[in-house]
């Protein structure tokens, strides 16, 4: 599918600062670099420069531009938790536009240990609603006109489908993990805000994304990195959880026009039209990497399957139709073609990866199995 997108530039209009939160994440990145080469807009980037948080992408993008780009990213390190630091950091940006994508997102993470999620994305969000109405209250009228807040969410919040059906913006919430449960909570914190205190906000639900830049912990790099070297790649359960793929630059388009021409107080769901089950989806890398490192195939022999994911989600898939019939937005890649471009950047840039990993100290093993304990997290 290929649709043309108005240029990030056109989108924005007359706005000219905008704050993204998590902007050193995975997807966060991918906006901030979208505005800096679409626009001429200054980017604050709040972000706590977690484990998963990385800058080398968007200096990537610096390094292309003039030198002015540089002084239109302007780094933020705050932690959401921490309400005055979150204040301050809204009041410097003096925001046009605010996107909130900062979240602690991997389920097994969350099994691990859940409270960093709460304390993340439930009391961080609402850390960041109060900032931003204060901020929102305090505009001037023509400004207050062109204002908005885009809480950037996911389609895990509505649960578990069978094997027919498709999540919509009418699908009744029903998480199932604790990080689902977190971005659920967020997600009715940030509707809240909008019919009670009259911010304006826009909220959208994606599906799975996957791309360049992403940290090695989730499903594709991992399976990638570790079939490059030999190495066993585990398989959840049967492999028969249906994800909807989304193209991280796919989601970028969506964000971009929800956040500028999306209804105050809507909400979207983005997806792929990308329906794969983790099977097809590990065996679709198995025969990339048979491609570019035939000596080593059939790479499929390394699928080794392991215990399921407590609470595994059985399938998951949207309906854009609102967004697409609205908005005018979809998908550019399909699954085959932004998988391979995206198999074929992890093969080519596994330095940054292996130094990420080494940051972060996660060594690609296998999380999510155990539960933490209270004397675990500190809180006995």
């Amino acid at each position: 599918m290929v649709s043309s997108m108005p240029s990030a530039s056109d989108l924005l209009g007359e706005r000219r600062r905008v704050l993204v939160t998590g902007g050193a994440g995975f997807i966060g990145s991918a906006v901030v670099r979208r505005l800096l080469r679409e626009s001429t807009v200054t980017v604050f980037n709040l972000d706590k420069m977690g484990y998963a948080s990385d800058l080398s992408s968007i200096e990537e993008v610096l390094n292309e531009l003039d030198d002015a780009a540089t002084g239109r990213h302007r780094l933020q390190q705050v932690e959401l938790s921490d309400a005055a630091a979150v204040e301050a950091a809204v009041k410097e940006a003096d925001p046009d536009l605010v996107m909130h994508l900062a979240a602690e997102s991997h389920v097994d993470r969350s099994i691990s240990g859940p409270g960093v999620f709460i304390e993340s994305n439930v009391t961080g969000t609402y850390n960041l609603l109060q900032a931003v109405r204060g901020h929102f209250e305090d505009l001037r009228a023509e400004r207050r006109d062109a204002f908005r807040m885009h809480h950037i969410s996911t389609d895990e919040v509505f649960g578990s489908l069978g094997s027919e059906g498709r999540f919509s913006e009418t699908t009744p919430y029903a998480p199932r993990s604790p990080y689902s449960a977190s971005k659920a909570a967020s997600d009715h914190l940030v509707q809240a805000w909008h019919h009670t205190f009259g911010l304006p906000v826009v909220l959208t639900n994606c599906s799975n994304n996957y791309g360049p830049w992403q940290f090695p912990e989730k499903l594709i790099p991992v399976v990638t990195l570790k079939a490059a070297v030999g190495e066993s790649i585990p398989l959840y359960g049967d492999g028969m959880n249906v994800r909807d793929w989304l193209y991280v630059e796919d989601h970028v388009d969506a964000l971009l026009l929800a956040a500028c021409k999306g209804e105050s107080g809507s909400s979207y769901c983005v997806g792929g039209h990308g329906e794969r089950t983790n099977k097809e989806v590990v065996q679709a890398i198995c025969q990339q990497l048979d491609q570019s490192c035939p000596a080593s195939a059939p790479h499929t022999d390394l699928i080794t399957p392991v215990t399921d994911r407590p609470g595994h989600d059985r399938r998951y898939a949207i309906d854009p139709t609102r967004i697409s019939s609205e908005l005018g937005w979809s998908p550019r890649h399909n699954v085959e073609q932004g998988l391979a471009e995206t198999v074929r950047w992890y093969l080519s840039h596994q330095e940054w990866c292996n130094k990420v990993r080494a940051r972060a100290g996660y060594d690609g093993s296998r999380l999510g199995m155990k539960t933490q304990t209270n004397a675990e997290s500190g809180n006995a």
